[in-house]
């Protein structure tokens, strides 16, 4: 029998590229979450056929192994917490455990959502703590937990204290104040993440993404939305605070790479850097882009906006050495990837 595998927030910019990555490499079934607060409807992106609708569940593809399905996961998780059976009574999807479940489903968005909204983006806490009890009930397979980089202490990012973050730089013995509610969030799940794994036996693994990016990322988030307006040419261009303030920008392939290596490797709750282990400033990522775009503009600095900590990359000793893992999508290429995706937007 096929497995089963969960993926929460799938319409979301990591979930979409999960479901596809797990679309496209297995024959598993994959039952995928998202009210579309800020994900896009599989219709413009799964590339397969509507088969049948089953209540709020839709089922892609002639063989039905994709499932969607167009629900808060909070509602999910709370049937869930009160009737184990109610995928298959309300869905009549037929399977016993799932196999993987991958958790994307957040309160998320840009700088101006992390600092314009913090107390919306806390309810982070409520989906986290509903998802880790019914996992140490369900008891899958294994459980991919997405924290952040976020989660690290902010006095370890300024302009006259930056270092290269490692893993150990978090430390549940001695605390330093993440970012905002969403670091806060964030490094409560990975303390969940270990009492699921030591208590109750769940195989969890924990990974930190630094600045995520990719083709099909929107625009409220700095790459895709610079990329744009070099793609238009915008002169002045216009840069959030000084854009001196830099972070690890790592591509979305080499993010999904890594933490699928990692669910292989890791079963205790161990959180991971993924990252470039290399800071890139936001005038650098305009120079990138204008590049591209063959103009060099006047640059505008907006320091009336939200900037977040000044500089956030990674040390990836760890992994390095005990996955043997490396990022292979480099920084220029990547961006590329994203300006001619603008282009094509553009036209």
């Amino acid at each position: 029998m096929k497995k089963t595998h969960l993926v929460s927030g799938g319409c979301g910019f990591v979930g979409r590229n999960m479901v596809n990555r797990l679309k496209n490499n297995t024959n598993d079934r994959i039952i995928f979450i998202d009210d579309l607060s800020v994900g896009i409807h599989p219709k413009d992106w799964l590339g397969l056929p509507e088969s049948r609708k089953v209540g709020k569940a839709t089922f892609y593809g002639e063989d039905e192994r994709l499932v969607y399905i167009q629900d808060d996961f909070r509602n999910t998780l709370h049937h869930l917490n009160r009737q184990e059976d109610y995928f298959q009574k309300e869905y009549q999807l037929d399977f016993d455990k799932f196999a993987d479940v991958f958790h994307f489903a957040a309160i998320v968005g840009g700088r101006a959502k992390i600092d314009g909204d913090p107390m919306m983006v806390a309810l982070d806490l409520s989906i986290d703590a509903e998802f880790f009890f019914w996992v140490c009930r369900h008891k899958p397979g294994r459980v991919l937990y997405p924290s952040s980089s976020a989660a690290y202490p902010v006095d370890l990012q300024t302009d006259t204290h930056a270092i290269a973050l490692k893993e150990s730089d978090i430390d549940f013995s001695k605390m330093g104040q993440p970012d905002m509610t969403y670091g806060w969030s964030k490094l409560t799940g990975e303390y969940l993440a270990h009492i699921a794994a030591k208590y109750y036996g769940v195989s969890v693994t924990c990974i930190r993404p630094f600045s995520g990016y990719g083709e099909d990322q929107d625009l409220t988030y700095p790459v895709p939305a610079i990329a744009a307006r070099a793609a238009n040419k915008e002169n002045p261009f216009e840069v959030w605070g000084s854009g001196k303030q830099g972070r690890d920008f790592v591509h979305i392939d080499d993010v999904l790479d890594c933490t699928l290596l990692a669910m292989d490797k890791i079963s205790d709750g161990t959180a991971i850097n993924i990252g470039q282990g290399q800071l890139t400033s936001f005038l650098d990522l305009i120079d990138i882009f204008t590049d591209f775009a063959g103009y060099k503009p006047e640059i505008k600095p907006l320091l009336d906006k939200p900037v977040g900590v000044h500089s956030r990359y990674c040390n990836m000793d760890w992994v390095k050495e005990n996955l043997g893992w490396e990022p292979k999508i480099s920084i220029r290429e990547g961006m590329r990837r994203v300006y001619e995706r603008a282009l094509e937007n553009k036209k």
